[in-house]
């Protein structure tokens, strides 16, 4: 990755602003007062391509009970043992695609993002240093693949669709690429951060 995007995403980084939602798109969604949210991290890394920089994406296993076959960001809730949420996240990506820590150069973070789910996930930014041959978990990750960063960074190429979700219209983000249907809060989170990127160019 050139030094140039590094320092682009950098840029682009940061706690500040507005966190995200899977509500978003949903402004008649009144959420509860006191919700208390389960603490949860995604990687974003991003590794060098043979026609540049790319982030890495996986498919769930398809007999997994909660979001199967869906594409995701590596990632998953904290562990009482993680000393902090970047921690987290690198543990999941070591986990679930076998990227060692020593690899991951963390770059920053996005504002956290709430899910339908309850869980409230800080995005975290790397760089992938090294190529790795990345190995899926086999109980949870059923593909790894990778997407160039120029494209998922071109908020041009979002949409929205919606579906019905416990009985009502739910608006979302999608970002497909070639076979894949990346959606929900992979995209939201995937869309900030292409927001970000835009306003600092």
């Amino acid at each position: 990755m050139t030094h140039d995007i590094a320092a682009r995403l950098r840029a682009a980084l940061g706690p500040d602003g507005p966190v995200s939602s899977d509500f978003d798109l949903n402004p008649g969604v009144i959420l509860p007062a006191g919700r208390v949210l389960r603490p949860a991290a995604v990687l974003v890394g991003v590794q060098d391509g043979p026609d540049g920089a790319q982030v890495v994406l996986t498919k769930r296993a398809s007999h997994l009970r909660n979001h199967p076959g869906q594409i995701a960001l590596p990632g998953g809730r904290q562990d009482p043992e993680d000393p902090d949420i970047v921690a987290t996240a690198l543990r999941e990506a070591r986990e679930e695609i076998g990227l060692p820590e020593t690899a991951a150069q963390v770059i920053g973070c996005l504002p956290p993002h709430e899910t339908v789910t309850g869980f409230q996930v800080t995005p975290i930014v790397a760089r992938i240093t090294a190529p790795v041959p990345f190995r899926p978990e086999p109980g949870e990750v059923a593909e790894i693949f990778a997407v160039p960063l120029a494209y998922l960074m071109d908020t041009g190429h979002f949409r929205v669709e919606r579906r019905i979700w416990r009985g009502t219209w739910r608006n979302y983000y999608i970002v497909p690429w070639g076979p894949y249907y990346i959606w929900g809060a992979t995209a939201r989170i995937l869309r900030g951060l292409a927001e970000r990127v835009e306003r600092c160019r």
